[in-house]
């Protein structure tokens, strides 16, 4: 019989848990998968283990569809899969309860750049561990989409992509005055918002390119752009999943 449970741990409390990880006596093996990982090569991972191989059903989809991978700790009975808040950087496979990959990770003031983007509302921030260093919050005039049809609907649609291009470059402005001095500091971004929104406006500003090779593929859920939703983004960036298992005789 199998059950599992799942939680979510800020920064301090996931290493509080990795410490608890590595006291669990007994036979064991720990396993990093960094993102991109294709699913069958995590299946094979994992069932080549010496020790009570495989995950429960689920779990290897999660890690191969994770922006920063998974590490999984198996003792003889149970389990844990902890997808971190930072991309897991190398596939390793120790044969013991092994957590300094993350300890180290976790444990270090990584500073971090945040943009959350809406249709008409903007947040920029910047991060050294959990503190805000810089912010800039913004808004913009966009107009609602034209519903009718006829030519007046061009020249207000042609009118409307003119306000997001302008809104856009007037970001990008913005980004620049408050992330250039940090450039080469940035460990991350992370983009936050509507996907369409940001999509498009990462298409349109160059200099934000620089840190393509720095983004986490993920997108943090915020209705408003504002400076309080841009502060407690924080404790959403830092979060670990936790998902546990334990298998028992029937």
């Amino acid at each position: 019989m199998l059950s599992l449970t799942e939680s979510r741990l800020r920064r301090k409390q996931a290493l509080d848990w990795l410490a608890e990880i590595e006291a669990r006596p007994g036979p064991a093996a720990s396993v990093y998968i960094p993102p991109g990982t294709l699913l069958p090569e995590i299946e094979t991972t994992m069932s080549g283990l010496p020790i009570a191989g495989g995950l429960p059903a689920g779990l290897a989809e999660i890690i191969a569809a994770s922006p920063t991978g998974g590490a999984v700790f198996r003792s003889e009975h149970t389990g844990d899969l902890l997808v971190p808040p930072f991309p897991v950087a190398n596939k390793h496979t120790f044969l013991n309860l092994y957590t300094e990959p993350l300890r180290e990770v976790l444990s270090r003031d990584l500073t971090v750049a945040v943009i959350l983007l809406r249709l008409g509302m903007y947040a920029i921030g910047l991060f050294r561990g959990e503190k805000l260093v810089a912010s800039r919050v913004g808004t913009g005039n966009i107009h609602s989409r034209h519903r009718q049809g006829g030519s007046s609907a061009h020249r207000f649609e042609r009118h409307r992509d003119k306000q997001i291009e302008e809104f856009f470059s007037r970001i990008c402005l913005q980004v620049r005055d408050r992330l250039d001095q940090y450039i080469n500091e940035i460990d991350w971004l992370i983009y936050g918002g509507t996907e369409e929104t940001v999509l498009a406006f990462r298409k349109q500003c160059q200099y934000i390119a620089r840190l393509d090779d720095r983004v986490i593929d993920r997108l943090l859920n915020v209705r408003e752009p504002k400076q309080a939703s841009l502060e407690a983004t924080i404790e959403d960036i830092w979060s670990s999943r936790v998902i546990h298992w334990e298998e028992s005789p029937l």
